[in-house]
């Protein structure tokens, strides 16, 4: 389910190079817990995580339209918060 929705928002986060900082900043803060510790040792989030973030964004209507705008708008929103400058 999950992987259908995630190319077309690294795609809208690829095309967007200033958003590249934040985006790595935030994919760190959500990563798994002692992910080195399991293959593939990689610092990815906790699927569960995902999923439950996107239900309670999107319900269960499976409607993943704004998924990639949402997410560039949350980076963007992200960047431009005040702490940050």
């Amino acid at each position: 389910m999950i992987r259908i929705h995630i190319l077309p928002v690294i795609s809208a986060v690829l095309t967007r190079p200033m958003l590249w900082p934040i985006a790595l900043k935030q994919l760190w803060r959500i990563r798994k817990s002692y992910w080195y510790l399991k293959p593939p040792f990689l610092p990815v989030p906790d699927k569960t995580y995902i999923e439950f973030r996107i239900h309670t964004a999107y319900g269960t209507d499976k409607e993943f339209s704004r998924l990639s705008s949402d997410v560039v708008t949350y980076l963007e929103w992200c960047r431009d918060w005040p702490s940050r400058k």
